[in-house]
């Protein structure tokens, strides 16, 4: 019986080594993105792709042994809400990815067009989802249920900060209609850094479910 559950824990360790793999890939990714868009390097930002493929191999991998390990060991209370939680977490963490390509294509047409505008509040911005996707996967190792209650708090800020770089950005076309190509490039990395965030807040709601037990999405609690 000692073996039978010592494979058990080994697979399931397997499971969520595999899931913080694919979450170091995903911060590597934000922070590729970040860094060549406020140095304005086009070669950093070409960098994202080969980043994003590495976490598109995460996923299909993670959901073979994630339905592998449900049909042969059959977990049950605490594991089966954790590996049901793992297989959500994979997709949020996979569309963090598409996102940060996203960001990288916009973030090269903004440095081609030589956009003039101050790039301060999306490097804020950019710092508020790098710390929520950090906070959520730490969370997910320890199954802080306070650590993620803070991330889904965050999502407010980052939630204001891109209605702010929205207006400034429809302000300053409406003065000057050259600029509508950077302004709206600059709109659209805020509106994906904005995205990053509500991903890292589906991490930190289904931290608190294997934690806990409790359903929170849309103000649930059960």
């Amino acid at each position: 019986m000692a073996a039978v559950e010592r494979q058990f824990q080994n697979q399931l360790d397997e499971i969520k080594s595999l899931l913080l793999s694919m979450g170091n890939s995903v911060e590597k990714a934000l922070e590729t993105v970040v860094t060549g868009l406020i140095q304005r390097d086009l070669e950093k930002l070409e960098g994202v792709f080969a980043i994003e493929e590495r976490i598109n191999h995460y996923q299909v991998e993670l959901d073979q042994v994630c339905t592998e390990f449900l049909a042969k060991q059959g977990p049950v209370a605490t594991d089966l809400r954790l590996v049901i939680s793992i297989i959500k977490i994979n997709s949020d963490l996979e569309r963090m990815g598409d996102q940060c390509v996203n960001i990288s294509h916009s973030a090269k047409d903004f440095i081609q067009q030589k956009g003039s505008f101050s790039l301060q509040d999306i490097q804020v911005m950019a710092a508020v989802a790098q710390k929520m996707v950090k906070d959520a996967l730490d969370c997910f190792v320890t199954r802080n249920a306070e650590v993620a209650q803070k991330v889904l708090m965050t999502d407010d800020e980052l939630d204001q900060r891109k209605q702010q770089v929205f207006n400034q950005m429809v302000a300053a076309m409406k003065k000057d209609s050259t600029v509508v190509e950077p302004a709206m490039d600059l709109i659209l990395i805020a509106r994906n850094l904005e995205r990053m965030g509500d991903h890292a807040t589906n991490i930190a709601e289904d931290v608190i479910f294997v934690s806990t037990g409790k359903d929170i999405r849309h103000g649930k609690y059960s």
